[in-house]
């Protein structure tokens, strides 16, 4: 029996590639599909300050607004408003000085909502000295 000797070229090997892509495409689908979205705004962890117990007196600062938050609504300057009304005298007093000091007090019980609210309110009238407190 005669014995072939047969010679292998690796020229001649070819890899496909397609098979792969195809897999790596379905994987790239099959991520996107899956990949659930987690909404970051729902998940804010917003922590107020602690209230300082020490200090049972705070000194009253001349050029200061001070608005309250409060469960039931907001004042500002000790006086109660709503969220309207908040916003149009936030609006007036921007007219007058945008570097005037806010001071944002916040009730403990207060939601994080009204909070935010207050926070927009400053932002669209271009306040920017802001403080937030917690009583």
């Amino acid at each position: 029996m005669a014995r072939r000797s047969r010679r292998t070229s690796f020229e001649d090997v070819k890899l496909d590639m397609t098979p792969m892509i195809d897999c790596v495409f379905q994987l790239l689908v099959f991520f996107l599909v899956t990949m659930k979205f987690e909404d970051i705004m729902s998940r804010l962890d917003v922590n107020r300050p602690t209230p300082n117990p020490e200090k049972t007196q705070q000194e009253q600062v001349v050029d200061m607004i001070r608005i309250g938050v409060f469960v039931d609504g907001f004042t500002l300057n000790a006086r109660p408003v709503g969220l309207a009304s908040l916003e149009s005298m936030m609006f007036k007093l921007a007219d007058l000085d945008k570097t005037q000091t806010i001071l944002i007090e916040c009730a403990p019980d207060s939601p994080h909502e009204r909070l935010i609210q207050v926070l927009d309110l400053c932002a669209k009238t271009g306040l920017s000295n802001l403080s937030v407190l917690s009583l």
